[in-house]
């Protein structure tokens, strides 16, 4: 495994690399042993989760930092509270005003610092970017946090006083906030080497629009991006790049990239390679402000040190909402089947009576980022029904080895009829959602024979973990017969993601498996 900080590259020379024009440039430029790839998109789906991991850890530090200085700012101004109110630090006037603004209590406990806390993250106090800078987000913060604790005292003290100890607690609170705030980045600034912890970059465009953005503050050393070089897109390649644009995935690959950003014109067919192979990798991927439509992603603006940066990475390569949907796995894989057991053994012990042969089917399925697994099914066949599947591709009514379904299949076992016809083979797959191999929700979980038969844009789909339940089994499940069709379906799922349209497809599954629509 390669040393991401022992592979990295120190800004300063970065930025020497990007804007000198002269030969010497290509040779401080760092050398790399290629690495053997088979295929270059399934490179990047492999490479993904591994990028996503960085990308969460630093959101994840992100956050615990602010949230510690945002915390220590309200203790500061909580003991200040108290000196104030108790006459120790201003005198007695100005003791009793305090005291008949903010009643003793009131800033006293930490139920005030819960709802700061929700406040804050309410209006998007913790984002990445230039958010956390914001003073003005940061008032609506504190503006919502004071109001949550004064809804009870506004019916016992008249709307008039609580007005005024809305505004005195919000203004005091803003300010300190701000002031925090600043104050770390300051320290991030000055004191922090933030180079192993920077996202690692490279610019795509053209030499001279490349060395004018790797010169801004978004790329200055310490920052939130190490810039490793760029990628030219002209007819002739500078000599200072990294390489071109047919080089982008071996780059990407190479260099442990975990963003990428668009600075110069591209094409539409190469602004959706570059947004294309660049999601697949799990890369993080901005664009400088410009006129643009890809399908599949959500423009957004981010702003980092003043420089407004356009993000076209895909709703389901946001780490963070990875880290959520694990969360509700494990809880529901748990809850399944710890509730499930006495279920499963019954299932499990009518399987072995009714045919001879082992009760849970192991089968070698496709997971995300082109990785196998070995999926759990109770077993619905006859022992050995695998080798039996050539002797009858041709009763195969869908025409397509990837979808192979065969009406009345003489394989299926008395039991294993009935099993599917409630999916109550799908039960063991709760082990796989629980060992991270599968989700409660997601795409299908296709056999590994058929990943040989992929095009470019079926592998789309392994952008999320398979599911038990997905988009595909709530809309006809075995009435479907168009492999192209399942792709899109799981295709529209990985882009559309969210834990609302999660929940919403589980609920929908409930009726799907009652009137066994689709039910083999």
């Amino acid at each position: 495994m390669v040393d991401p900080v022992q592979d990295s590259v120190s800004p300063a020379e970065s930025s020497r690399v990007i804007r000198s024009g002269g030969p010497n440039a290509a040779v401080n430029a760092p050398q790399f042993a290629p690495r053997p790839v088979q295929h270059p998109r399934l490179s990047l789906q492999r490479r993904a989760p591994s990028t996503l991991r960085r990308h969460l850890v630093r959101a994840v530090g992100r956050f615990a930092v602010l949230l510690t200085a945002d915390l220590a700012a309200f203790a500061v101004l909580r003991e200040l509270y108290r000196s104030v109110g108790e006459g120790a630090l201003l005198g007695a006037w100005i003791s009793h005003t305090v005291q008949q603004l903010l009643p003793a209590g009131y800033l006293d406990g930490w139920q005030y610092a819960l709802a700061l806390v929700l406040g804050l993250i309410v209006t998007g106090n913790y984002g990445a970017g230039d958010r956390r800078r914001d003073a003005a987000r940061l008032f609506w913060g504190c503006a919502l946090a004071t109001a949550l604790p004064l809804w009870a005292p506004l019916w016992d003290r008249g709307l008039g006083l609580v007005a005024a100890q809305y505004s005195v607690t919000t203004v005091v609170v803003w300010l300190g906030l701000v002031v925090i705030r600043f104050a770390v980045d300051a320290v991030d600034a000055r004191m922090v080497n933030r180079t192993p912890g920077s996202s690692r970059t490279i610019l795509i465009g053209p030499a001279r629009e490349c060395a004018d953005l790797a010169s801004r503050s978004a790329f200055a050393p310490r920052g939130e991006h190490v810039a490793l070089g760029f990628v030219d897109t002209t007819a002739t390649p500078s000599p200072t790049a990294l390489g071109g644009l047919d080089d982008l995935s071996a780059l990407i690959h190479r260099h442990l990239v975990e963003s990428v950003v668009i600075c110069g014109h591209l094409s539409d067919a190469e602004l959706r390679d570059v947004v294309e192979q660049s999601i697949t990798a799990g890369c993080h991927v901005f664009s400088v402000p410009r006129t643009f439509e890809v399908a599949g992603v959500q423009p957004s603006v981010v702003w980092k040190r003043g420089q407004p940066l356009v993000e076209l990475t895909a709703q389901t390569l946001k780490a963070q909402q990875f880290a959520i949907k694990r969360v509700v796995d494990v809880v529901g894989a748990t809850l399944g089947l710890v509730s499930l057991a006495p279920l499963l053994l019954v299932l499990a012990a009518i399987i072995k009576s009714d045919s001879p042969g082992p009760a849970i089917f192991r089968h070698r399925r496709i997971g995300t980022g082109g990785r196998p697994f070995m999926m759990l099914k109770f077993r619905t066949m006859v022992d050995g029904a695998d080798a039996l599947r050539p002797s009858l591709a041709h009763l195969n009514h869908t025409g397509d080895p990837r979808l192979f379904k065969i009406p009345n299949d003489p394989r299926i076992s008395r039991v294993g009829r009935w099993l599917r016809r409630w999916s109550l083979d799908e039960l063991p797959q709760l082990w796989n959602v629980l060992k991270g191999e599968m989700s409660l929700v997601g795409p299908r979980p296709f056999p590994q024979s058929d990943f040989m038969e992929y095009q470019v844009h079926h592998f789309a789909r392994l952008g999320a973990k398979p599911g038990i339940t997905g988009l595909w089994q709530v809309s006809g499940r075995s009435g479907i017969v168009d492999f192209e069709e399942v792709v899109a379906l799981d295709t529209k799922y990985v882009r559309e993601w969210s834990v609302l349209r999660d929940l919403k497809l589980l609920l929908q599954t409930i009726p799907v498996v009652i009137r066994r629509n689709g039910a083999v």
